[in-house]
């Protein structure tokens, strides 16, 4: 669908059906103040994640970028640029240093941030967001360490100001019909999950210091991009340090943190070979080169088990340093049968021919999600298969309404803990590691988001 068409849908429904469609959870966390029937939005952080969220925004006639943050001004050319395509105003511009986005969230004009920046940055902005008033989306993972997911709970708590997680994947077309059947019952009572991050990520990992994306063996400060800060973790962190893409979607269905939540973790590492392998294989690279030497600590296959308080358990896979194609590894299992994403396939017990897959194509379609079924051909383009387009129409109307986010602070500390639990574990010889109650015991009588009725 054209830019313009998707604006004018946005422009006829935010206020209406689609506002409705995601509303969020009113039940717990919940902080009423005003109300406001036009956003205005801050963005800290424009890299490449940062600008297709700038994309999605600028198209909303609900939402007005006032201000951008970032330390690289070729960024905020780009940025710059979207705009004033879009014909929006010019907006006030911070980047003189790695503090300017404080006098971003000292501006009494903004009303919520959207933070896409390196990992390491991402709590301490969040934390001085919320501090600022400010309504906060987050990109993933939201902490690094138990203390940054303590930080997040603490001050959402503290202030009354929200936080959501952007985890898109949580909108992905197929999580969603999957998510509904769950609701339904097709797989009945739940019992074990399979999910993860498995992605080749070599080539974002490295470049030669000209060209991005994958020319070369550098990273840190002669990188581009990602391989600016990605890179490091795997040097100096044993650890599953992307979880939530597929956590997210599983906590969905198991109501973690409203009824059930995750209770403790055992997390082994495969040993580290496979970003050695791409240096003394790679052309700009090659064994004498000084990359070649270095004592990788990241293993290139993470298993972390999760369990659950109402018994379910749940592997999270990371597998990012290894050559593969992409897949989120998701398994759905229950008493009556099972989904699994590799192989597109699904049985149900009387209704699957005995001891046969089949074809998840009819039964995906046959169960879409009301969200995808009512605004599907309006979310092309929006990136990540019109899954960005899902997450950002969430985060601007829960804000516009000020309420809870269907993803918030408790959910943003829970999956995010798996990263610094994963790595105590692993040093530890697969000791298990007990998951912290980020609710404080109010999981028991949080209401799960209801994602099937409240889309009506």
């Amino acid at each position: 669908m054209k830019h313009n068409e998707r604006r004018n849908f946005i422009k006829q429904t935010s206020t209406v059906g689609l506002g409705m469609a995601i509303m969020p959870n009113l039940t717990f966390g919940g902080h009423f103040g005003k109300k406001t029937e036009k956003l205005k939005v801050g963005l800290i952080g424009v890299g490449l994640r940062g600008t297709n969220h700038l994309n999605n925004l600028a198209q909303r006639d609900d939402v007005e970028i006032r201000a951008i943050c970032d330390i690289d001004p070729d960024r905020i050319k780009v940025a710059k640029d979207i705009l004033a395509q879009r014909n929006a105003r010019d907006p006030r511009v911070f980047g003189k240093n790695e503090k300017d986005y404080l006098n971003l969230l000292e501006l009494d004009e903004i009303d919520a941030v959207l933070i896409a920046t390196p990992w390491l940055w991402h709590t301490r902005m969040a934390v001085d967001a919320m501090e600022a008033g400010k309504y906060t989306a987050l990109e993933v993972s939201a902490a690094n360490t138990l203390e940054e997911c303590w930080d997040l709970v603490n001050t959402h708590e503290r202030t009354g100001s929200h936080l959501m997680i952007l985890e898109n994947v949580c909108y992905r077309r197929d999580v969603l019909a999957v998510l509904n059947m769950v609701k339904q019952g097709v797989f009945g009572e739940l019992a074990h999950f399979r999910c993860g991050y498995q992605h080749d990520l070599r080539a974002v990992k490295f470049n030669d210091g000209v060209h991005p994306y994958g020319h070369g063996v550098e990273f840190g400060e002669k990188g581009i991009s990602e391989a600016k800060w990605r890179t490091q973790h795997s040097l100096l962190r044993n650890a599953d340090v992307y979880p939530t893409h597929g956590l997210g979607p599983i906590a969905l269905m198991t109501d973690i943190n409203r009824g059930n939540r995750l209770v403790s973790l055992t997390s082994h590492a495969s040993k580290p070979r496979g970003l050695h392998d791409y240096i003394i294989n790679h052309p700009e690279g090659g064994p004498d080169h000084p990359n070649a030497k270095l004592d990788w600590k990241q293993g290139d296959v993470i298993t972390t088990t999760v369990e659950t308080a109402k018994g379910e358990t749940i592997i999270i896979t990371h597998d990012c340093n290894l050559p593969r194609p992409y897949s989120l590894g998701f398994r759905v299992q229950g008493v009556k049968g099972l989904w699994e994403v590799d192989g597109n396939r699904i049985y149900v017990e009387g209704r699957s021919k005995p001891h046969q897959w089949d074809s998840a194509d009819a039964w995906l379609d046959q169960y879409e999600h009301p969200l995808w079924k009512k605004y599907g051909e309006y979310a092309k383009g929006a990136g990540h298969g019109g899954m960005d387009f899902f997450v950002i129409n969430a985060f601007v109307e829960s804000a516009k309404a000020n309420v809870a986010p269907p993803m918030d602070a408790y959910d943003a500390a829970a999956w995010s803990a798996i990263t610094p639990l994963s790595e105590s574990s692993i040093e530890n010889n697969g000791e298990p590691q007990e998951i912290p109650d980020f609710t404080r015991g109010n999981w028991i009588k949080r209401k799960p988001y209801d994602w099937i009725k409240d889309t009506y």
